[in-house]
């Protein structure tokens, strides 16, 4: 098979690999479509590492991906749970399913995880393998492309859960990126009355107005969507009140402590977006207690997969309008580059092997 292979920083090629060997609980898949995360772009740059024994390549990256089941190993072929030619997305955090964070119904905190294209190769190649118990069916009226953005989805899902939406809330997305844009759409879906979407890059605000974004305001002055004062605003729009909760999309510290300014009493703030090792939030405390606020921190998709699905099955969530470019896999090393650089105004760019 082709495969784009990553060794170190700027070190990327596409070469002919062996085809994945399917073992008795695995499912080998012809990759349809990979998005390109954030990360990738980091790992290719060298500014994350890998989570592979030394934190280096080689490894195949791309961890958002579907595909079509061309093979599938003795244990999920008995149970007859998949066959050649089935629809899927993979769930790239292979769970163990065995220790004790994972029978306390905590994927996501796995102690024995592999990940595929970050431990283990991903998506970014013809063929690939998982774990039987990562392997989802996609509905028969997603596209590939849809499809390819469930990973995200399902990571949206779960801090929006914990956000802890109530119908006729006010709630404050920070980060107008792919994610914050599925946010947007999933607190409207549980009962949010009014969703202020914040954040930078006017052509990424507009989509959100377009999904259903309330308010679209924006950090940058000159832009369209302008909003000097957001706590300002946020409090005009309640009466004083201020919002009943707020996500942040985004590592940015700034919208990490304003999201404890425009949130009032009783509300939750969830904090979705990875800021840096050494990165700190600084909290003024007493007005949170006072307020009787909740802090939540949010960590992957545990047990959200199957409610994505039928997110994306039913157009609950329109992910169509966020797949903004496609590359070929030859052409992977110049899309990271393109993505690094905003070329194209790229919002969710996805590579067909």
């Amino acid at each position: 098979m082709k495969a784009q292979v990553f060794y170190e920083p700027l070190k990327m090629e596409l070469v002919d690999a062996p085809d994945p060997e399917c073992g008795p609980a695995d499912v080998v898949i012809r990759v349809k479509a990979c998005g390109i995360c954030g990360s990738d772009v980091a790992y290719y740059l060298g500014n994350s590492s890998l989570e592979t024994p030394d934190g280096k390549g080689p490894c195949v990256l791309g961890h958002e991906f579907s595909g079509e089941v061309v093979e599938v190993g003795e244990i999920p072929k008995t149970l007859g749970l998949f066959s050649p030619g089935d629809r899927v997305v993979l769930d790239p955090v292979q769970y163990c399913n065995a220790c004790e964070v994972c029978k306390r119904a905590q994927p996501n905190l796995c102690e024995n995880k592999a990940v595929l294209g970050v431990s283990t190769d991903g998506g970014f190649a013809e063929l690939a393998r998982s774990s039987y118990t990562g392997v989802h069916k996609l509905p028969d009226n997603v596209s590939f492309e849809e499809g390819a953005l469930t990973e995200p989805l399902a990571c949206a899902t779960y801090a929006i859960k914990n956000l802890k939406v109530e119908p006729g809330d006010f709630i404050v997305v920070y980060g107008p990126g792919a994610i914050g844009l599925m946010m947007v759409q999933l607190a409207k879906a549980r009962g949010a009355r009014t969703v202020a979407l914040v954040g930078t890059r006017d052509y990424r605000l507009q989509i959100g107005k377009q999904l259903g974004a309330d308010h679209a305001l924006s950090t940058e002055a000159g832009s369209a969507y302008y909003c000097e004062d957001i706590p300002g605003f946020i409090s005009d729009q309640t009466g004083g009140r201020m919002a009943n909760g707020a996500v942040t999309a985004t590592s940015g510290l700034a919208a990490m402590e304003q999201a404890l300014e425009v949130t009032g009493r009783r509300a939750t703030i969830v904090y979705f977006g990875l800021p840096g090792d050494k990165d700190r939030l600084s909290v003024p405390v007493l007005n949170q207690i006072l307020w009787d606020k909740g802090i939540r921190f949010s960590w992957l998709a545990p047990n959200t997969w199957p409610a994505a699905l039928q997110a994306l099955a039913t157009g609950l969530v329109n992910v169509a309008p966020l797949v903004s470019h496609t590359y070929a896999l030859a052409d992977l090393v110049t899309a990271l580059h393109e993505v690094k650089e905003r070329k194209g105004n790229p919002m969710k760019p996805v590579v067909k092997p």
